[in-house]
């Protein structure tokens, strides 16, 4: 059972994470000719699920190696624990810094960077954003479980679910932004969890997942009890408004 609750709990965690992915391969490919959107969409979903598969494999890897490296104190440390602790510390960085630009950043930093020229400058911009987008999503994948099966088919699904009903999911996380809050929000959790365990202080998985539950159905009940009363607040993303609602879902556009 605990499996079960692990795996949908880190599917719906890497669906609401990955949206921006999902919207930026849409905003570069429709940069392109329009005869070749629908095979730069294709080819981005593709690389972004490929990415993750292979740095999951590469993590895993190194995940094996317990032998200590060095010493701190009479704390060993192992390339494992290099991984958690690094992990950790950059899920920290990553998750209080996307807090912070959603209140106080700029709109559009990233996407007005974007210079499309060629189907293989998109080819190559999609690259880099989706290996970005996907260091934070496998190290959440590494702090939530510890089956490596579970990961892989974590990311394959969410992948798929993504390009299926990137639309509807896309609208909701908008009319709702305190979803994504709440998802950067256990980032800081999973990465204060892979730090304490990088230093062999175990914390039961079972803890994290319960408080993720109690605090995503305290987030449900406000937002039923809160239904139509007030305008939701609009956070700053790094997309412009508009080419978030011009590039409403690749399925559609895929047809």
């Amino acid at each position: 059972m605990e499996l079960i609750i692990a795996l949908i709990t880190l599917v719906v965690l890497e669906i609401v994470l990955g949206i921006d992915n999902i919207i930026f391969i849409s905003i570069i490919t429709d940069r392109l000719p329009l005869h070749q959107q629908k095979k730069g969409r294709r080819i981005g979903l593709l690389l972004a699920m490929v990415m993750r598969l292979f740095l999951l494999t590469i993590i895993s890897i190194i995940l094996q190696l317990e032998g200590n490296l060095f010493s701190v104190g009479s704390m060993g440390i192992s390339g494992k624990d290099l991984i958690l602790i690094g992990g950790g510390v950059f899920l920290l960085y990553k998750s209080a810094s996307e807090i912070h630009h959603k209140m106080e950043g700029e709109s559009g930093d990233t996407s007005k960077n974007l210079t499309i020229t060629t189907f293989g400058s998109a080819i190559g911009q999609i690259l880099i954003l989706d290996l970005v987008f996907s260091i934070d999503s496998i190290i959440t994948a590494v702090g939530m479980v510890d089956e490596l099966w579970i990961m892989y088919t974590a990311v394959v699904v969410s992948v798929g679910v993504m390009l299926v009903a990137s639309e509807p999911i896309s609208a909701f996380i908008r009319e709702h932004p305190a979803f994504k809050m709440l998802a950067l929000s256990f980032l800081l959790l999973i990465g204060v969890s892979l730090i304490a365990e990088g230093m062999e202080f175990h914390i039961p998985k079972g803890y994290i997942y319960f408080s993720m539950a109690f605090a995503l159905l305290v987030d449900v009940f406000q937002m039923r009890m809160g239904k139509g009363k007030t305008n939701p607040v609009q956070p700053r993303e790094h997309y412009l408004p508009q080419e978030a609602e011009e590039n409403k879902g690749m399925k559609g556009k895929s047809k």
